[in-house]
């Protein structure tokens, strides 16, 4: 499910809501839906390349090669939601060449060594300037971010407002990486959990002190569906193959009620569900990865004109029809918040967007580095 508040609701951008939150589907996709599902899908085809050496530590090599980026209209698969998804397609031939990824979602105690080293200060943590919100009163603008917080009792998930999201989320002043559910609380104990509340100047910050990057969309779809063509999964067809957890998503009733059948209610220690077939954790659910992409409900219209494209970095420019105005990143890989109930995107071809001075506590990121 991705919400985004109007501009009135937050006072401006990181006041406002842009997230993308995905279900958790249920049971396995029969045989039907998965043909259907893969029709428009061509073969990946990885380059020959070897990897250039050893890899960086906590990096995996992703070879590079062609394959068939986007999705399938997800409504004719079991769970697969109400939302048609449409900004995945068509479905269309991409070219990369070949890159390193981290094997997981950047960590709390990865984040915390580089403001160690830099003394850097988060989005979240920035008071807000008064220039940028004219007419706000000065005890108004304190730093926060945005919180996920379920409501007592069950709740209309949409309504003619479109603001049905602001009943399970808030800003919340004092919440921050370093705070992530509120001043009260911290990441002690939590060093291997994914940092979040990152903006996008966040994540390209860490990103350019690691001598990493930010992946672009297609890297990041590459990269996730691990040498495979058209899955419906990082790891294959089934939700949950022989009755394992894959990845961390919602269970119970959305979003009121979370059973933690998959053993986390919140967020997951990375690395805790299988690796796809590049060696890569976490590329389904647990937190939203910010990609390099400029959003654009178009972008793959666009793109499937051009022919096979060796390496698209994206559009030029942001635009979100729901909120003109706002620049938007392209988010991917869904959270622990998803449910079929309201967002089928942990599905691995679907796309997200979020805000880019927006941070939750359902938003990370992982990096990648150039050969």
């Amino acid at each position: 499910m991705r919400a985004a508040a109007t501009t009135g609701r937050w006072g401006k951008s990181r006041r406002r809501l842009a997230v993308a939150f995905v279900p958790g589907l249920a049971l396995g996709i029969v045989t039907a839906a998965r043909e259907t599902l893969a029709a428009g899908f061509e073969p990946t085809v990885p380059a020959a390349a070897a990897a250039p050496g050893d890899p960086p530590a906590g990096m995996a090599w992703i070879p590079g090669g062609e394959f068939s980026l986007g999705c399938a209209d997800p409504r004719r698969l079991p769970f697969g939601g109400s939302d048609p998804m449409a900004d995945a397609r068509p479905i269309h031939r991409v070219k990369l060449s070949g890159f390193w990824s981290d094997v997981h979602e950047v960590t709390n105690a990865q984040f915390a060594a580089f403001v160690t080293a830099t003394g850097y200060v988060t989005v979240a943590e920035r008071p807000p300037r008064a220039e940028d919100f004219p007419g706000a009163p000065p005890e108004n603008l304190v730093a926060g971010s945005i919180v996920f917080a379920p409501p007592a009792e069950a709740v209309p998930l949409r309504d003619d407002s479109g603001a049905a999201h602001l009943r399970w989320w808030s800003y919340l002043p004092g919440a921050s990486w370093k705070h992530p559910t509120g001043p009260a609380s911290s990441t002690e104990g939590r060093d291997r959990e994914p940092v979040v509340h990152v903006a996008y100047a966040d994540a390209e910050a860490y990103a350019a002190w690691a001598g990493k990057r930010l992946p672009t969309e297609a890297e990041w779809e590459f990269a996730a569906r691990g040498g495979r063509s058209g899955a419906v999964y990082p790891w294959g067809d089934e939700f949950r193959p022989q009755g394992n957890w894959m990845a961390n998503t919602w269970q119970g009733r959305f979003p009121v009620e979370n059973t933690a059948a998959d053993g986390f209610a919140g967020l997951a220690p990375v690395g805790r569900y299988p690796a796809n077939g590049y060696g890569l954790f976490d590329m389904s659910g647990n937190v939203w990865e910010w990609c390099s992409d400029w959003y654009r409900p178009d972008t793959y219209a666009r793109a499937a004109r051009r022919g096979v494209v060796l390496d698209p970095a994206g559009p030029a420019d942001s635009f979100d029809p729901q909120e003109p105005g706002q620049p938007k990143r392209v988010q991917r890989g869904g959270s622990y918040l998803c449910s079929d109930q309201y967002c089928s995107r942990y599905i691995v071809g679907t796309r997200g967007k979020g805000e880019v001075s927006s941070g939750t506590n359902h938003i990370g990121f992982r990096c990648v580095k150039d050969p």
